[in-house]
């Protein structure tokens, strides 16, 4: 009977596909405990995380039986690849998923950032009435510019048009002809030009040596006075340090961020006293919605694999 271990939490209805086929260890609290994890993997046939728990060398020589591992998301940063290739271990990210969830949150974020009126609910009930100082802006007819331009963006791409906002995207990866630029958004083939025009940048890109504070300080001092930044994408694609001193400095308009270099967030962060900033606790792809499609996808793809007849989603 192959056996399953999940170190972070997982919709309860998705264990239902296993039936009794399965031996299934099931407990949040192992992404808190790599020792305890190493030593249940010692028997694990498929290993199911989220983005917290790090999948190393170490705890893969610790489970020489796994054959699959089965990422309730889609990033893979916390997953040593290399690792998993070499020793022939498929890895299943959830792709597609969480695509709603985190473009509502871009959406909500530009929205919220642009009108600035929602953070002053502690003033109004304080008997405070500051209607001049929160006028705020409108999205219709702002510049919403996304850094990559997969699955997510394209998602985010379809709503913020709706909502009236011109899109331009910069993606390498996507060819100039591909059919996805087609009416969603305008194609700027460099990241300088997007970031010269945008009112609301949002980061669509994996993190990588490439990535890691592809966002720094000369980039947002190119970005316009006021623009607004988000990012629901991986943490260390933006210096946050040099973000802080651009909200400080009142160069960029706002930001709102939902991934950070060093999670949890650490005590004394340089981001603790900028201005017009909304953080949550990596968040933007979970929803009570897009936390079943994740799970349940991700007990599919493993089950797959383990009965042999995966074709599509080994990584």
């Amino acid at each position: 009977m192959p056996t399953v271990v999940i170190s972070e939490f997982i919709d309860p209805a998705a264990l239902e596909h296993f039936g009794e086929d399965y031996q299934i260890h099931n407990d949040p609290n192992l992404v808190d405990a790599p020792e305890r994890l190493a030593e249940v993997c010692g028997s694990a046939d498929a290993l199911i995380v989220r983005n917290r728990t790090q999948v190393t060398l170490e705890l893969l020589d610790s489970a020489p039986h796994l054959k699959v591992i089965g990422r309730l998301g889609v990033g893979l940063d916390n997953i040593d690849m290399t690792a998993c290739q070499d020793r022939g271990v498929t890895v299943c990210p959830a792709t597609g998923a969480n695509d709603v969830a985190v473009a509502e949150y871009v959406v909500a974020g530009a929205l919220m950032l642009l009108r600035g009126a929602y953070q002053s609910s502690h003033r109004v009930l304080a008997g405070e009435w500051p209607r001049q100082a929160l006028t705020g802006g409108e999205v219709s007819g702002r510049v919403l510019g996304l850094v990559g331009f997969g699955g997510i963006a394209r998602q985010t791409a379809e709503r913020a048009a709706a909502l009236g906002m011109e899109v331009l995207a910069h993606d390498p990866f996507v060819a100039a002809d591909d059919p996805a630029w087609s009416g969603l958004a305008e194609r700027c083939e460099a990241l300088s030009a997007l970031l010269m025009r945008s009112d609301v940048v949002s980061l669509h890109v994996p993190y990588t040596e490439t990535t890691h504070h592809l966002i720094d300080a000369q980039a947002m001092a190119s970005m316009k006075p006021g623009a607004m930044l988000i990012n629901a994408a991986r943490g260390g694609v933006v210096d946050e340090a040099a973000l802080a001193r651009s909200l400080c400095d009142r160069h960029l308009g706002g930001a709102m961020l939902d991934v950070f270099e060093n999670e949890p967030l650490p005590a004394g962060s340089p981001l603790s006293d900028a201005p017009n900033l909304i953080v949550t606790p990596h968040i933007a792809g979970v929803t009570g919605e897009s936390n079943r499609r994740v799970s349940d996808l991700t007990v599919r793809n493993v089950i797959s694999v383990l009965k042999g007849t995966d074709r599509d989603h080994d990584v």
